[in-house]
């Protein structure tokens, strides 16, 4: 025995032999356990380099969700223009009447004649910006094109007669041919 201490315990008689022995089978069997648990060593450069690859992939798929997004978002643009450019209306040079609009916080015009303005004013048909410039569509195009992207469609007046209870000036229609 190589333990003074289980020596001394034999020899004043606190302990026999089989005691000892299942003690030191105990520690053995332990000192085995926690070797066999032992991992290799921790490598810092490995879990860093794994920690940079988790990084980078959490990037790419990031980026690859943008460059979808901007992907689905150009089609749905190059279908818009399609809607607008084969279901605008004509206008000719017997359009001569001006009708002002409000788009982005500035007042831009339209050449138009009287039965166009009409179907204007009821709804029948919108104005949608294409390209830098403004084009009439029939209202059903202007409803698919808001379905796809609302800032679009630049007007599509609908009807709504709601009138205030404390409208001093209830009483007063504002006449369809005022133009400013």
């Amino acid at each position: 025995m190589n333990n003074p201490f289980q020596e001394q315990l034999l020899k004043a008689g606190l302990v026999n032999k089989k005691q000892v022995q299942k003690a030191n089978q105990e520690k053995t069997k332990k000192r085995k356990q926690q070797r066999n648990k032992k991992d290799k060593p921790v490598n810092e450069h490995q879990i860093k380099a794994q920690q940079l690859a988790k990084e980078k992939a959490d990037r790419d798929r990031a980026l690859n969700k943008q460059k979808e997004e901007q992907a689905r978002q150009k089609a749905v643009s190059a279908e818009i223009n399609q809607l607008i450019t084969n279901n605008l209306l004509a206008r000719d040079e017997n359009c001569d009447i001006v009708y002002n609009f409000e788009h982005r916080k500035k007042i831009h015009r339209i050449y138009v004649n009287d039965e166009i303005k009409q179907k204007i004013i009821n709804g029948k048909l919108g104005i949608a910006h294409i390209d830098g410039r403004y084009e009439l569509i029939p209202d059903t195009i202007a409803e698919k094109i808001k379905q796809r992207n609302a800032k679009r469609v630049v007007l599509l007046e609908k009807e709504s007669v709601e009138v205030d209870a404390d409208d001093p000036y209830a009483d007063y229609q504002i006449p369809d041919d005022l133009t400013w």
